[in-house]
């Protein structure tokens, strides 16, 4: 819960605006501002403060007892300006209310944590449960100082400027070890604990089974991420108690599930009770894994419960990033976030080189030139399979003429794949020639470098009959200069000569250009691979110099939508005899990365 504390009748306006934009997420604490202080403190995980700085730093200042448990603090300016995280900024989480805070009210975010200052992913931040010298090898990362990364277990972790060898060092592992000196141990939630139990179990006979496995195998109940069991005991109080002391949750699988799984020790007892002849080994390893620690009793007299522990690698995650068509205002907040993310970045190498100042220091980079799409999509693909997180990038949106169809064509379900969404070329076009997307709409390739010409051909006289605004693709290349000719002729046998015709290069880029023209007056030898053409349909019309497409068609039949100049404009030439309109635009944004 996030407490907001507000003074005035400015600071009262913007806290009432956090609680709208966060439906019961917030709670408004009013009275006395060191009582409600101190009260909403106590209640909750973060505080927002509309309040100067000052004042909050001699309100909390008592209050404070661990950054570990403390609750993060944001201040607000009076004039809304500025969103402080003054204190908890990473356990707190203050650094992302902060941002968050910034993006609802239109405030600035302000976070002096040195490693967020720079890029560097904290290593306090990365959601593992962390021990020794966190202090000490962060300030080695800052300071530009060798770190040594040892892990023992394959898990994605975000860039990390780290290396082989060094005097601090990170370990990533899931067994009982001490940190050294200038060490900081992270432990992956690696671990599945399955366990099985009788019904009437006591919860410390389950618990204390668990931890005398875990202990005399020496690994860490730190990294358990799970119980795992059958699912006739999903209500098994003994169970059920024992994950909640453990604090992780209670995964549960049927026992067809379970008996189609080949466990070393297999036994007659669970299969008469539950219907699988293994309850804990399966439950472990019914996700795949290597075990760790195979079926044991607990020591009671008679043994009500068994356990058994597996390993289960982490699993790689893929990212596939639509960076937009170019503009870096235009790259969404979650491509952002991904690009942030990712330890490994995979792309074309001009695309790269866009967005290279957004990564964090660490990121290992992966480019290549024109023409291996697939090169960079295995790579992706291989990178996520050893455990890494990785992002693969494409320009506009990597679904469309791009490289998340290579990619998951490429994937399997051994990894986590994860789509984000960008802006195409068609849409920062149309954007720019006016709306002449407005209604029914098709986009088309042209190139025939992986789509036999005889098959675009047919897609073209398809659009063409169904009356659909077209945007071309890849229209036209050194050696491709007949398809968008070939293209327009088609068009043109079911539409008006005067027909936009949208013509945009390099779409919100800095050498950005955009023309209309007619279906009868288009030149294609002025179009290239850094162009798109949106050829609009029989309704589509030019408008005070912009290109657009009604939503609809009711108001050819409306005598109302001729009452103005524009609305005539519309009317006229209506159906397969009017004229209708063409633009083209010009954009690198998600063409295909064919060679030129």
């Amino acid at each position: 819960m996030i407490g907001l504390i507000s003074a005035t009748a400015a600071g009262a306006a913007a806290r009432d605006r956090l609680a709208a934009a966060w439906p019961g997420r917030t709670r408004v604490y009013g009275g006395p501002v060191g009582d409600a202080v101190r009260t909403a403190f106590a209640e909750c995980d973060r505080l927002v403060c509309f309040l100067a700085t000052g004042a909050v730093v001699r309100l909390v200042a008592p209050l404070l007892d661990d950054k570990r448990t403390d609750p993060g603090v944001v201040c607000v300016d009076e004039g809304g300006r500025f969103a402080v995280s003054l204190v908890g900024g990473h356990g707190g989480g203050a650094n992302e209310l902060a941002r968050a805070v910034g993006e609802v009210l239109g405030a600035e975010p302000v976070v002096t944590t040195a490693t967020d200052a720079v890029g560097l992913a904290g290593l306090d931040t990365l959601g593992l449960p962390v021990e020794g010298d966190v202090a000490g090898v962060s300030r080695a990362l800052l300071d530009g100082e060798p770190v040594a990364l040892r892990a023992e277990v394959a898990w994605p972790l975000p860039p990390l400027p780290v290396g082989a060898e060094g005097a601090y060092g990170i370990r990533l592992t899931d067994r009982t070890v001490e940190p050294s000196e200038g060490e900081v141990v992270l432990r992956p939630p690696s671990l599945v604990v399955g366990v099985g139990a009788s019904r009437g179990a006591p919860v410390d006979e389950v618990l204390g089974l668990v931890e005398d496995a875990l202990r005399e195998a020496g690994l860490s109940a730190a990294s358990v991420a799970e119980l795992a069991t059958v699912d006739a005991k999903a209500e098994e109080p003994g169970i059920v108690g024992a994950a909640e002391r453990l604090g992780v949750p209670l995964v549960t699988y049927t026992a067809d599930a379970l008996a189609g799984v080949e466990v070393p020790n297999p036994s007659d007892a669970p299969l008469a009770a539950v219907g699988t002849p293994s309850v804990a080994e399966a439950a472990a390893l019914v996700r795949g894994g290597e075990l760790l620690v195979p079926k044991r009793k607990s020591a009671a007299v008679p043994a009500m419960a068994t356990c058994a522990v597996v390993r289960r690698p982490g699993r790689g995650r893929l990212a596939v990033v639509g960076l937009g068509p170019g503009a870096r205002d235009l790259v969404t907040p979650r491509a952002r976030a991904e690009l942030r993310r990712a330890s490994v970045l995979v792309g074309l190498d001009q695309y790269v080189d866009q967005i290279r100042d957004l990564l964090r220091p660490g990121t290992r980079v992966l480019e290549s030139g024109l023409g291996a799409e697939e090169e960079r999509a295995r790579t992706a693909v291989e990178e996520a399979r050893r455990g890494q997180a990785v992002a693969l990038i494409g320009s506009g949106d990597a679904g469309v003429y791009a490289m998340a169809s290579p990619a998951l064509a490429e994937a399997s379900d051994d990894i986590d794949v994860v789509g984000v969404p960008g802006v195409t070329a068609a849409l920062a076009a149309g954007a720019i020639l006016g709306a002449p997307l407005g209604h029914d709409h098709v986009s088309i390739s042209l190139s025939d470098l992986h789509t036999p010409w005889e098959v675009i051909e047919r897609r073209v006289q398809a659009a063409a009959e169904a009356d659909l605004v077209v945007t071309f693709y890849n229209p036209r290349s050194r050696g491709r200069d007949w398809q968008l000719p070939k293209a327009l002729a088609i068009l043109a046998g079911h539409r008006e000569p005067s027909t936009p015709v949208g013509v945009v290069r390099n779409a919100s880029r800095a050498d950005e250009s955009s023309r209309l023209s007619t279906l009868a007056a288009l030149d294609p030898a002025t179009v290239d691979m850094m162009t798109v053409v949106t050829v609009g349909n029989t309704a589509t019309r030019e408008i005070a110099g912009r290109m657009v497409t009604p939503r609809g068609y009711r108001w050819q039949e409306d005598p109302a939508s001729r009452r103005s100049p524009a609305a005539s404009s519309l009317t006229s030439g209506s159906g397969t005899s009017g004229s209708g309109t063409c633009a083209s635009v010009k954009s690198a944004s998600d063409k295909s990365e064919e060679t030129l």
